[in-house]
């Protein structure tokens, strides 16, 4: 499914240097830069996992910017473990590469890792979530606030501004989670009738969100909504909710990805706040180039906006 004002830049014909290499416990590909590029810049993409289409997305659009710039892109996928990632990030730092684009596992796991890089003088870009404890040359991502804050106008409007409610948290010590918590339970509170009497993470997975809705609805069965922090947990959340999805109670989530959109248009989705993740990709490629010359923005955000039943086409076109 393709978006249209998010549509992810197209890959087409042969990209040179395609190689994939069997690692323990991670798969990486190296992407090199398009026919005739000159320019010998390395670029290390720590991904958290490739087990999400957020990240599959983030990933194609980094590949896409790493051929159309001429740079070599080397992807490592963490499988959502804070240690691999902590392995995939040693790499790098002993390594050759000249710039390292991160997305933690963990935001806070991740600082020893980038602190190490800091001290090799490789640049370090954060995409997505952010680091703690370490110094990052830029960090690129959605408005994960505001998002948080919109996603509560969408629900407590398709809820009629009344009712009890679930909220499914992301990872814990991803700043994504804790930024968009913070957006919606300030959001939340411009509407006194409504209630918030279950919230349980379950760590951006569907599976997880699944299990974790079936038990919180047994113990909050008068429920009319539930805010999931991405789309993923939203879409198990419906799986759990049955016939009473889109009609009894509300579900609202977060990211903009395909099958999100899908479940909009059925009506089991009653909004999501779609972000860009393949801007989010091309953009960070863009910056680990310019911080190997010392020219990278320090923060830049990407726009994020509702999606309801009544804009899906103009991200399913």
């Amino acid at each position: 499914m393709k978006f249209s004002s998010f549509q992810k830049v197209a890959t087409v014909g042969v990209v040179a240097g395609l190689v994939v290499l069997g690692t323990a416990g991670c798969n990486r590909t190296s992407t090199s830069g398009a026919a005739g590029g000159g320019s010998d810049t390395k670029v290390t993409l720590a991904l958290s996992t490739l087990n999400n289409p957020f990240f599959v997305e983030v990933r194609d659009g980094a590949k896409a910017e790493a051929k159309k710039q001429g740079v070599t892109l080397d992807v490592v996928d963490a499988q959502n473990d804070s240690a691999q990632q902590a392995n995939q990030l040693q790499t790098a730092s002993s390594g050759s590469t000249d710039a390292v684009i991160v997305n933690p596992v963990d935001s806070d796991a991740a600082g020893p890792s980038v602190t190490a890089l800091n001290k090799a003088d490789i640049p370090v870009i954060a995409v997505d979530r952010t680091v703690n404890g370490a110094d990052v040359d830029s960090f690129i991502a959605s408005d994960n606030v505001a998002g948080g804050k919109q996603a509560a106008d969408d629900l407590a409007k398709a809820i009629g501004e009344k009712g009890e409610i679930l909220v499914l948290q992301g990872q814990a010590g991803t700043s994504a989670s804790r930024d968009r918590g913070k957006g919606f339970a300030e959001g939340i509170k411009a509407y006194p009738d409504i209630t918030v009497v279950g919230k349980q993470t379950a760590n951006f997975d569907r599976a997880t969100a699944l299990d974790v809705t079936t038990n919180l609805l047994q113990a909050h069965p008068d429920i009319v909504g539930v805010f999931a922090e991405n789309d993923e947990m939203a879409l198990g959340a419906i799986k759990a909710l049955g016939a009473k999805a889109g009609k009894d109670v509300k579900v609202a989530g977060f990211d903009g990805e395909a099958d999100g959109l899908s479940a909009i248009e059925d009506g089991t989705l009653s909004s999501t706040v779609a972000q860009q993740p393949a801007k989010l990709g091309a953009l960070a490629v863009d910056q680990a180039i310019k911080a190997a010359s010392g020219k990278a923005k320090k923060t830049v955000q990407v726009p994020v906006v509702s999606v309801t039943k009544s804009n899906v086409g103009d991200f399913t076109k």
